[in-house]
């Protein structure tokens, strides 16, 4: 089944958010809609599964993972009408001329991914991603500290907020990092 329009979704947010779990969720939907579904990682993000998009809370979906994001073109099967791509903000600048050009193929693209780094600045793709989206859903974790709405992600190295100057890309999850609030959100100088 193929969708009269393409066009792009973009599910972002902060860690522990949901981000996966609502890719997961779009996606199952699909499938049950029988639309040919691919779904695509980084390679970078072998957290949980090599070959799957696995959510912090456990959920799981097959995906392919790919180096650079022009291999998403090069691995798209010929009746897929739906691509995922997980983890956009660790995809190089290509994956904006990726989904724009899948979507004016008429294919629907799901993206999901951290819209700002540890230092709470834009990450990566996702602003031009999320700009050039015809729906954008920003989700929303609980602070650590408080147990507000977090939009935030925290770095920690020994217990401490990671300093402004560290490496922006780390993978990881729960053992170092987690969701704050923007009271509770420290980046050190």
């Amino acid at each position: 089944m193929r969708h009269t329009h393409g066009s792009i979704e973009v599910v972002c947010g902060s860690m522990f958010s949901g981000k996966t779990d609502e890719l997961i969720r779009r996606l199952i939907r699909a499938t049950i809609a029988r639309q040919k579904v691919q779904v695509f990682k980084p390679a970078i993000d072998i957290r949980y599964a090599v070959e799957k998009v696995t959510s912090h809370a456990g959920s799981n979906y097959d995906a392919t993972p790919v180096e650079k994001s022009i291999d998403i073109l090069t691995k798209l099967e010929k009746d897929t009408t739906v691509v995922a791509i997980d983890e956009a903000q660790f995809f190089d600048a290509g994956v904006i001329q990726v989904a724009e050009q899948l979507a004016t193929r008429g294919i629907r693209v799901l993206v999901a991914g951290l819209d700002t780094d540890f230092r709470g600045e834009p990450f990566g793709p996702m602003p031009v991603l999320m700009a050039m989206a015809e729906r954008v859903d920003k989700l929303h974790a609980i602070c650590m500290v408080c147990g507000d709405e977090a939009s935030r992600t925290q770095r920690l190295v020994n217990g401490k907020p990671a300093r402004y100057d560290d490496p922006v890309v780390i993978v990881g999850a729960s053992e170092m990092y987690e969701a704050r609030c923007r009271v509770h959100h420290e980046v050190p100088r």
